[in-house]
């Protein structure tokens, strides 16, 4: 059986064709950075657009790809993200479900990411801790099997993705600020500004990342002023406080629950220092997708859909929504 993704729920547009039985056949992605980078940001609006405008030629491109003429099923992020960039891929999916007669599923997007290792040739088993890491969204979950899940912890301010971003503004960097921080970093002494590793002492597994944020504004604001500022070494040290801080966590949830296996995922999960250390760190066993499917993507919505597809219900609307729960996907989800 083959199913198509379409994830369209931010600055991404991503198509793929996945089977149940020969694995990912196709995929196509088309990235929207160039459109928002003056901007220093994304603009919903132009994201929309830029969605409706690509997103039938990347179905096109696919199919042809994979040789096929229409999916047996078709999935698509219906949450979370950005309402008018969802309404496109759910109103596309919904309009080819009734066009092809095939069901139409919608999906969750934190769910794509963590699902996302399953396309690789040795995916994890359940259960196993979700660390789930992106511009949006910092969270621990644990997973017992597809569907039950338990939210562990979350970030208390900015998701750490959206702290890599604002220290890339602060150091005068480009949009997506996140992999310019993470490459100049790479130049960086990382024990130069002793930044701290926030919430690492307090109970429980939430994070905060304004302290941590506050403490790199101040050390640039110093080192301006005293016209010795090396941005290299900023940038090394607060990615290793935001690394150490991650890792910390994770690894601390994980024995707490018994959990012997973490899967990585989520745009920042293709940072290399965050890959190498909790590899490093974790005596159990370290699962990510591979680098071009941590960013948002149609393969990982794809398979989160073949593997929802047994379980779904008949619906009779469109559903997107601009917030959703992960802790809610205990029960099967509905189809077109």
């Amino acid at each position: 059986m083959n199913i198509l993704g379409i994830e369209t729920s931010c600055d991404e547009t991503g198509v793929a064709l996945y089977s149940r039985e020969r694995g990912l056949i196709a995929h196509a992605l088309h990235s929207q950075v160039d459109l928002h980078a003056v901007y220093g940001g994304v603009v919903p609006e132009i994201a929309s657009r830029d969605h409706v405008r690509m997103l039938l030629p990347l179905i096109r491109q696919v199919l042809g790809e994979a040789g096929i003429a229409k999916p047996d099923a078709i999935a698509y992020t219906a949450g979370p993200g950005l309402i008018g960039a969802l309404m496109v891929g759910g109103g596309m999916a919904n309009g080819l479900g009734l066009a092809w007669g095939c069901p139409v599923i919608p999906v969750h997007h934190m769910e794509g990411h963590l699902l996302a290792p399953m396309l690789e040739d040795d995916p994890p088993e359940f259960p196993f801790l979700a660390l789930l890491v992106s511009g949006g969204h910092t969270m621990l979950i644990a997973v017992r099997a597809l569907g039950d899940y338990r939210l562990l912890g979350t970030t208390l301010d900015d998701a750490v993705g959206e702290a890599f971003d604002k220290t890339a503004k602060l150091l005068g960097l480009g949009y997506p600020g996140g992999p310019a921080l993470a490459a100049l970093a790479e130049r960086g002494d990382d024990n130069a500004f002793a930044f701290p590793r926030p919430m690492l002492q307090k109970p429980g597994f939430d994070f905060s990342f304004s302290g941590l944020k506050t403490a790199v504004m101040l050390e640039v604001r110093k080192a301006e002023a005293a016209g010795v500022l090396c941005r290299e070494d900023v940038a090394a040290s607060f990615q290793r406080a935001a690394v150490d801080t991650l890792v910390a966590r994770a690894i601390k949830a994980a024995r707490s629950h018994g959990l012997g296996r973490i899967v990585v995922a989520g745009g920042v999960g293709a940072n290399k220092l965050l890959r190498k250390e909790i590899a490093e760190r974790f005596d159990g066993s370290v699962f990510y997708p591979r680098m071009e499917f941590c960013t948002d993507n149609g393969a990982m919505i794809a398979v989160a859909g073949a593997l929802r597809l047994t379980e779904a219900v008949p619906a009779d609307e469109i559903r997107v929504q601009s917030r959703w729960s992960i802790a809610s996907l205990g029960v099967p989800l509905p189809v077109q």
